[in-house]
């Protein structure tokens, strides 16, 4: 009986030693870096000053690139993980042609944003928030440039998970780029919490 758990533990040990996962976690500074860049290139002269990410210590349980909150667990220590923090790419044709359509509509949502008719969601996205802060004769014309920059957002969302070849990132892109969009903003604008909530930046 000895004998057969000797070859088995060395079979097992063997194994574990051969075997190496792939875990490609979700760039969040990475995406931090390419929201901000698109985001000040839309806002353009109106774009907030933004604060870097304060750097999260590293410890010998967080293996480096690897989420806020993960730990090494028993199949980490008997298989090796590789950490993948990939690059996020945010240069591809249709996403400089979102990017150039929301540059060009910013300019007139700019005013609106301004007087608070026009505010940011917790979620990615902009809202009529309040119609009578917008002239009669301007408002169709307000609902449409929203109802187009919350398409061209999500259209942005899902390229860019598209562009990286992770779709299931888009949830995450969105809201990394729904916190950019406030921290770029400059003062005055309006935003909206998890809760629904409105604040003035």
């Amino acid at each position: 009986m000895k004998t057969l758990r000797i070859p088995m533990a060395m079979l097992l040990m063997l194994f574990a030693a051969a075997c190496v996962t792939i875990n490609v976690y979700f760039p969040a500074e990475a995406a931090e870096k390419a929201a901000d860049r698109i985001i000040k290139d839309v806002y353009g002269e109106q774009s907030a000053p933004s604060k870097a990410p304060a750097a999260e210590p590293q410890s010998w349980l967080q293996p480096e690139g690897a989420p806020v909150g993960y730990r090494y667990g028993l199949l980490d220590w008997l298989v090796s993980p590789a950490h993948a923090q990939a690059d996020l790419s945010v240069n591809t044709p249709a996403i400089r042609q979102l990017k150039a359509d929301m540059e060009q509509r910013h300019r007139q949502l700019a005013p609106h944003y301004t007087s608070g008719a026009v505010g940011m969601t917790h979620n990615g996205e902009i809202v009529v928030r309040d119609l009578t802060l917008i002239p009669l004769k301007d408002r169709n014309t307000v609902k449409k440039l929203v109802a187009k920059e919350n398409r061209d957002r999500g259209a942005l969302y899902a390229e860019i998970a598209r562009a990286n070849d992770q779709p299931g990132w888009e949830s995450e892109i969105r809201q990394t780029f729904a916190r950019r969009w406030v921290d770029n903003a400059p003062g005055g604008w309006w935003y909206s919490t998890a809760s629904g909530s409105w604040k003035q930046k």
